[in-house]
């Protein structure tokens, strides 16, 4: 009896509805100039493998225009990935199109590229592209995205003015929401904006801050995330901060625990 006591607490507890992360599907959230070939296969394996249909995003970039010989895509080829789709406007009225969005129908893969996150949200931001972006998450599916690409996946909106990329609370502030009650900061330690977050946090307690170095990245999963890759992810807290301890540093293989804001130790056998 105590037995199976226990296994419904277990069966209960994995059914409990995830409060910031999505509730089905994946997120894979990398930092930037990312080398470590591991969170492109991990991204590649959670969206169904090599024959998945992949969707590429690289509007954060700016160019005038891509076409088919942007070479964001030949990254994913490079991995084997055999679907794999460009989609890209600067028309929010495009991106609201049934026609426009029709390839994220099918996609079980989506990836933001690097560049400006206001880009993204000035794009795509609660339009068809956006839902989509969503069903895609509710079909098991995973959203993935780097530098800019990452931040975009948070609620809010860090370093997300126009005029400059150093102004951590601009005239965007709202990002896609796939990682709710978030601000996502990219390339930490690298770019050395280990204390930038504390910025936001404060003016925001009831956000988490989470910092991202390059060559590594958080895959979420509900109100969990792993780290993967080389470096480290910061977490910021309002209590932490308070306290004269404004981060925490979260290594790679180890998880964290986003609504409870604890990390999760892994017991000894």
């Amino acid at each position: 009896m105590r037995l199976l006591t226990g296994l419904l607490s277990f069966v209960s507890f994995g059914l409990l509805a995830a409060e910031l992360g999505p509730q089905k599907g994946s997120l894979v959230i990398d930092g930037g100039s990312s080398r470590d070939a591991g969170i492109m296969e991990r991204f590649i394996e959670l969206a169904g493998g090599k024959g998945a249909h992949i969707v590429v995003i690289p509007t954060a970039g700016g160019a005038p225009d891509y076409g088919a010989n942007y070479r964001g895509l030949d990254r994913f080829r490079s991995y084997g990935v055999t679907n794999v789709t460009l989609l890209h406007t600067y028309d929010r009225d495009e991106a609201n199109t049934e026609a426009f969005a029709k390839p994220l129908k099918t996609a079980s893969g989506v990836w933001f590229g690097g560049g400006r996150q206001w880009r993204l949200a000035d794009s795509y931001l609660d339009t068809l592209v956006h839902k989509e972006c969503w069903q895609v998450l509710e079909r098991g599916g995973v959203i993935g995205g780097s530098s800019a690409g990452a931040t975009i996946q948070g609620s809010y909106l860090a370093r997300g003015d126009t005029r400059t990329n150093t102004i951590m609370m601009g005239d965007h502030e709202e990002g896609m929401g796939f990682l709710k009650q978030v601000a996502i900061d990219q390339h930490l330690l690298r770019r050395n904006r280990q204390f930038d977050l504390i910025e936001i946090v404060e003016a925001k307690p009831e956000l988490l801050g989470i910092g991202i170095d390059e060559n590594t990245a958080l895959v979420v999963k509900g109100d969990v995330f792993e780290v993967i890759g080389e470096s480290y992810v910061a977490v910021y807290t309002s209590d932490g901060i308070k306290a004269g301890k404004p981060f925490r540093l979260v290594a790679p293989g180890q998880r964290y625990d986003l609504k409870n804001r604890r990390p999760l130790i892994r017991r000894r056998r």
